[in-house]
């Protein structure tokens, strides 16, 4: 068996079967419904289709030296849907139906786990030099390195994008409804920040949400209580010579969580870099 490759198709060739041409879209393959078809045995890639699920089917424009092309393909499941239906068509004729399974066991054991592996199949071609193989090899080899670099960085991507909805999930499901401000410190420590309470109620105060001085010190602000950052508990206090003061102290909602939590997210906890 041996593959080539060009206007995007992987072409894998079998003594037994022939050619069967796949494209690989997304790290998934799409076969060439007409190849499919005539393994098969279906007197028409119209007389497969109509078998399968509008899922399974579909076309592929391929761009060539010619011009575009349409292809009409099935994707993974929609092969298998294919082979099932012949075997049960053909469950009294042995010679067809071992033929099917045959075909099916070539598909899934080599033709697929060489796509998803390498893009290709690495096999030698009768008339290629071991100069040729091995200029192939390395071909495959620096396509699969470049498809896994892509992964990385997407993964990276993807990674860097959750991670403050993570953080926040981790917020809530240590708090109910609002929290202190300790325990905000203690949520953001947990999540790779290094700061604890006072430096939290200093970073606060210093950006303007939380009052800095006089019987405002650690209040919210007005800004902050007006973008619903913040809660104020108040308790009253008895002392011993029986007037009773007020102690204001801050609560940071729900949205204060989301809020702040985040903007720790973005910078990765560098805001306490003065501290």
């Amino acid at each position: 068996m041996a593959v080539t490759q060009g206007a995007g198709i992987m072409a894998f060739e079998n003594a037994e079967f022939g050619t069967i041409r796949a494209v690989s879209e997304g790290g998934e393959p799409w076969f060439v419904a007409k190849d499919v078809a005539t393994v098969l045995g279906y007197s028409s890639v119209g007389a497969m289709n109509r078998t399968l699920f509008d899922d399974e089917k579909g076309v592929r424009i391929l761009h060539t030296p010619g011009g575009d092309q349409s292809i009409s393909t099935v994707n993974e499941p929609g092969f298998y849907h294919a082979v099932m239906q012949r075997r049960s068509s053909w469950v009294k004729d042995d010679a067809a139906r071992q033929k099917v399974e045959s075909f099916q066991r070539w598909v899934t054991h080599e033709v697929l786990p060489a796509i998803r592996r390498d893009g290709g199949y690495m096999a030698a071609k009768p008339d290629e030099t071991p100069e040729e193989i091995m200029a192939r090899a390395l071909r495959i080899a620096d396509e699969t390195m470049r498809r896994q670099k892509e992964r990385i960085a997407a993964l990276a991507e993807e990674n860097a994008e959750m991670r403050p909805k993570a953080l926040f999930a981790d917020a809530v499901a240590a708090s109910d409804g609002t929290c202190l401000v300790g325990e905000l410190a203690k949520m953001l420590r947990q999540n790779g920040v290094d700061i604890g309470q006072n430096r939290l109620f200093a970073w606060l105060r210093d950006n303007g949400w939380l009052g800095k001085s006089g019987c405002n010190r650690n209040v919210p602000t007005q800004k902050a209580m007006d973008m619903g950052l913040f809660r104020i508990k108040e308790t009253a206090i008895t002392h011993s010579d029986g007037h009773v003061t007020v102690n204001r102290t801050p609560k940071v909602t729900g949205k204060g969580q989301r809020y702040f939590v985040g903007k720790f997210a973005e910078d990765e906890g560098r805001l306490f870099a003065w501290a």
